[in-house]
């Protein structure tokens, strides 16, 4: 059963006036109408988590906030920011990101928004949020950490926050970063993912590509086998594979048939290259090479690295030599810009090509490089740090 719930206004200057309607139950977004846009549809804004969780970001916490203040402050100067801190960490955040940026007020496990935060669709007109079950990427299964609660609520207190109307979508779970969509009618996930023990083990492949199909408003779901190799999410496709325009994809790629991501990749491709999109499109792929040099933890990680109690370390192999799951992929899409990963040392080469391959595909934006390495470090990239607001009518 799924509901529409009205966000409660709490902040002054939220986004949504006078928008509280009664509790409607047993419609669904595609019923009403709504869907998931394209992320290069236009924003009104972007939410980011300030990141705090030694577990995940290490002894030295605050590089990871100043990374994620420098790219909050890039995309602030096109659209608005939400940041969401906590309270007893708002001094931090604030001193590193002032201008047009506004603060809600929630703890968080950790600072993952895209998964955690709401996914959100729209009519063409108005925005409403969905709520996904969130259990840290595999639950007792194979969850990331042991104690999720206030991420799995977030979604909900961001709606609050903001006024915004929501679908509930109950005990299903799911992550924003295991989804990508054209907003023409198609969804690209990954097998791995959605199908992995410890999300939905009783439901079917088609129960949940139906959930989807209700949940985004669209016609046909992608099935890529495979994500990138060694990703703790079990393969989010926003770390693979990604729409650029509505029939094309950008496709993590390496030509070194050595490497164990060359079949993960080719199983991919080859799959796309049978498939067409909801319209009856032929899918253009374009292959955007992950680094050349794979990119694995290092003694100065290993000293940074510190397990809190929370950390499920069962499923986490903080080792000397573990490569960490570098993609290109893992690009954000603002308004006016694309903001892309760049890794340095050896691979400034392969930094340079992404550059370059991402800005023929985005040729009316600005390209900008983010020394994204102390993200990656984290389990991710700017991608999973970031969750757009479509642009609606204000009330």
């Amino acid at each position: 059963m799924i509901y529409i719930k009205s966000g409660k206004k709490i902040y002054q200057n939220s986004i949504g006036e006078n928008n509280l309607n009664s509790i409607q139950i047993n419609n669904t977004p595609i019923d009403d109408g709504y869907y998931m846009p394209p992320e290069w549809s236009e924003h009104y804004g972007t939410i980011i988590t300030f990141p705090t969780r030694i577990g995940t970001w290490g002894k030295k916490v605050e590089y990871a906030q100043a990374k994620f203040a420098e790219i909050a402050l890039h995309i602030a100067k096109y659209e608005k920011v939400f940041i969401v801190v906590g309270k007893n960490n708002y001094n931090k955040a604030y001193n590193l990101m002032k201008d047009n940026v506004q603060y809600l007020f929630q703890d968080t496990d950790d600072s993952w928004v895209r998964d955690n935060g709401p996914t959100f669709v729209t009519n063409g007109i108005n925005i409403r949020g969905i709520n996904w079950r969130f259990n840290a990427w595999g639950g007792e299964f194979d969850g990331l950490y042991t104690d999720w609660k206030l991420d799995d609520e977030l979604a909900i207190k961001i709606c609050n926050d903001l006024n915004i109307e929501y679908y509930d979508f109950g005990d299903f779970v799911l992550e924003g970063g295991s989804i990508h969509t054209n907003g023409r009618g198609t969804l690209v996930v990954t097998e791995s993912c959605l199908l992995s023990k410890g999300r939905n083990p009783k439901l079917s492949k088609q129960q949940i590509e139906n959930k989807l199909k209700t949940a985004l408003g669209v016609k046909k779901v992608l099935w890529l086998p495979n994500g990138i190799f060694k990703d703790e999410t079990n393969g989010h496709v926003d770390n693979m594979c990604a729409f650029v325009k509505e029939n094309e994809v950008v496709l993590a790629w390496t030509d070194d048939v050595n490497d164990p991501q060359y079949s993960l990749s080719k199983e991919n491709y080859e799959y796309l290259n049978s498939e067409v999109d909801g319209n009856n499109n032929k899918i253009i792929i374009h292959k955007l090479p992950i680094p050349d040099i794979p990119i694995c933890i290092d003694e100065s990680d290993i000293e940074l690295y510190q397990f809190d109690d929370t950390s499920n370390t069962i499923n986490q192999t903080h080792n000397i030599g573990t490569r960490y799951p570098a993609s290109y992929v893992n690009f954000y899409i603002a308004n006016n810009i694309v903001l892309v990963p760049q890794f340095g040392g050896k691979n400034e080469l392969s930094d340079k090509r992404a550059i370059e391959i991402i800005s023929q595909l985005f040729a009316d934006r600005e390209i900008i490089g983010i020394d994204a390495r102390v993200i990656l470090m984290g389990g991710g990239n700017i991608h999973c740090i970031t969750q757009q607001i479509p642009k609606f009518q204000i009330k």
